[in-house]
């Protein structure tokens, strides 16, 4: 089974919609309370969704105890670093945008792509509300939490004085990003604006966007830096 195989079955597309909402992985036992079904129906389907390459088994202790009496881990299911878009037919709008990135004026090349990216976070949270927080843990999980609603795999891995890591397997712009990395900025300007809209008080131009990761296999590593306003 294939990916595109794989979303296009109604029960199977859920069951990934249910695990992309989650900022840990799931278990079978998870889906199948979300959605009354039984526990084999629901492993199942997360079998079939890691047999895609969807999603990757794992195994993890949930009781929080160990040692005798711990009882074995439960098996786990996590959403895998998607670095390529699910199309039928294959339409190639990463190629596209590319071509229009390369015809920006090379001299205001990069204001304008942080400028597109933040007019892209404003019209991603449309759909969704998101109340700003006065702490930046708070905005965090906040963020990650509006775009899980959006279908986009998101978690907070680390935060400390003025710094924020996200980790996310979906990004919005992941495929975009890996076949044109020239457009960074693009990515940079939707993470600092989605930042902002979470951080009460904060402008997206006091926040700093690092997004390297996303160039790679692995998943996004999403690093924000809030700095004082001028």
């Amino acid at each position: 089974m294939d990916w595109l195989e794989a979303v296009g079955d109604r029960e199977l597309r859920s069951a990934l919609a249910f695990a992309l909402a989650h900022p840990r992985p799931v278990t079978a036992d998870e889906l199948a309370a979300s959605g009354g079904t039984h526990r084999n129906v629901a492993r199942s389907r997360l079998e079939r969704l890691a047999d895609a390459g969807l999603l990757a088994r794992g195994s993890e202790r949930r009781s929080g105890r160990v040692g005798p009496g711990a009882g074995r881990p439960a098996k786990t299911y996590a959403v895998t670093p998607h670095v390529r878009a699910i199309e039928f037919p294959q339409r190639r709008y990463e190629k596209l945008l590319a071509l229009v990135v390369d015809a920006l004026p090379k001299n205001s090349r990069r204001q304008r792509l942080r400028a597109l990216g933040a007019a892209f976070a404003d019209e991603l949270l449309r759909p969704v509300r998101l109340k700003p927080a006065k702490t930046l843990a708070t905005a965090a999980q906040r963020l990650c939490a509006a775009v899980r609603k959006l279908g986009f795999h998101a978690a907070v891995a680390e935060v400390g004085d003025g710094v924020a890591v996200i980790e996310t397997a979906t990004c919005p712009l992941r495929p975009l990003v890996r076949e044109h990395p020239g457009v960074a900025e693009l990515d940079g300007g939707m993470w600092a604006r989605l930042a902002a809209h979470a951080l009460d008080g904060v402008e997206a131009g006091n926040i700093a966007c690092a997004t390297d990761a996303c160039h790679g296999e692995g998943s996004c590593r999403v690093t924000l830096t809030v700095t004082a306003a001028k």
